[in-house]
């Protein structure tokens, strides 16, 4: 299979990475992690009218640009490599991708090109109590009244949900699974922002008391649709690992080439030489891994997505949180510092590998579709 990326692929790259080293220095993603939005407003709108990032996978006709999960990898990465902060992944491409996959066409007319044009925010509430993005878990219930839907129930770790203007929430209903809009200012809403390891992504539980909704999915295997929707946010959560790891081998091997001990470089050190040598070669396969993952969706094969998309999660998990942890052991002391990136990095790894589900996790779905 050709992995090879065009010009316009490099060009978009060159782009994205431009923009973000200019808007997401580092000072801007301690000062963005700290506030309760996580975000900056203006570079979000930005970022959508001039780049029209947010509407990377919206299609032409509903105001995007109708790219798809090779062009989101490559952005992705990028992201990483800066630890950009904004609800990109919960809006963008979760919120973006599921609207695609579950929802009606009016849903879809309404809500893509809002989305596209940074207008709102919107994210899934799909996980409770339990943490696993598995439909027979949902016990949050939708009831009819007439015309009108509301819903009852608690979602956990909602990306971005204390922000999001749209909630699309997955209920259970007479006839099964059901997918629902709801208002972020809606009656019957309150939203907690929750305490995280990583100040870098935001997560909220949402808690649903009578509150209005609208029925926004389409006929068809609604579970199927939510699988594929979280198989092509597992491709663009991986390339944003490989663009974190990739970061941190180049801030450990700089600090290896300049840092001075007894005299000479510590990279001339065996031990730390080794380090380094092994971070590379975990980085190219998780980057190998991704991209092919990326490719594999772009083919339009479900079977393929679902293999690569767990294969690439539970690889790039580990090789992102091994290079962000060797990276601290690299720079010593100073690497265990509030003031040095290092430990950012470590905790996104670290919050990213558990995100819809842990690399164990996405190992045994691959064993079961393997048959091993």
């Amino acid at each position: 299979m050709d992995f090879a990326f065009t010009e316009e692929h490099e060009e978009l790259r060159q782009t994205v990475r431009r923009f973000l080293e200019n808007k997401s220095p580092e000072a801007a993603v301690r000062r963005w992690m700290e506030t309760e939005r996580g975000y900056d407003e203006d570079v979000w709108l930005e970022m959508a009218g001039q780049m029209g990032l947010q509407g990377l996978i919206v299609p032409e006709a509903q105001g995007g640009a109708g790219l798809g999960p090779v062009e989101l990898a490559i952005v992705m990465e990028e992201m990483g490599r800066v630890l950009f902060c904004a609800p990109y992944l919960s809006s963008a491409v979760l919120a973006a991708r599921a609207l695609l996959e579950a929802a009606s066409e009016e849903a879809k007319a309404e809500l893509l090109p809002r989305i596209a044009s940074g207008e709102i925010v919107a994210t899934l509430a799909f996980t409770e109590k339990q943490a696993l993005w598995d439909p027979e878990l949902v016990r949050t219930e939708a009831v009819r009244r007439g015309d009108s839907w509301s819903i009852d129930g608690v979602k956990d770790y909602v990306l971005d949900g204390h922000v999001a203007h749209v909630l699309l929430v997955v209920a259970r209903t007479d006839d099964g699974l059901g997918l629902f809009r709801v208002e972020g200012e809606a009656e019957g809403l309150r939203r907690t922002l929750l305490p995280t390891l990583d100040l870098t992504r935001k997560l909220a539980r949402c808690q649903f008391s009578k509150t209005p909704a609208v029925r926004i999915d389409r006929d068809g295997d609604l579970a199927k649709a939510l699988e594929r929707t979280v198989a092509h946010t597992l491709v663009a959560l991986s390339a944003e690992q490989v663009g974190g790891a990739q970061r941190c081998l180049e801030m450990s091997t700089d600090y290896a080439k300049t840092r001075i001990q007894f005299g000479r470089p510590i990279g001339s050190f065996q031990a730390i030489k080794h380090k380094c040598a092994d971070m590379l070669v975990e980085v190219e396969f998780a980057r190998s891994a991704a991209y092919h993952a990326a490719f594999r969706a772009a083919e339009g094969d479900e079977n393929e997505l679902l293999t690569a998309s767990a294969m690439a999660k539970s690889y790039c998990s580990e090789a992102y949180f091994r290079a962000a942890a060797e990276t601290i052991q690299i720079h010593g002391g100073m690497g265990f510092t509030w003031e040095h990136p290092a430990h950012l990095y470590f905790k996104r790894a670290k919050s990213s590998a558990l995100l819809f589900g842990d690399p164990v996790f996405h190992r045994e779905k691959l064993a079961d579709r393997l048959g091993i």
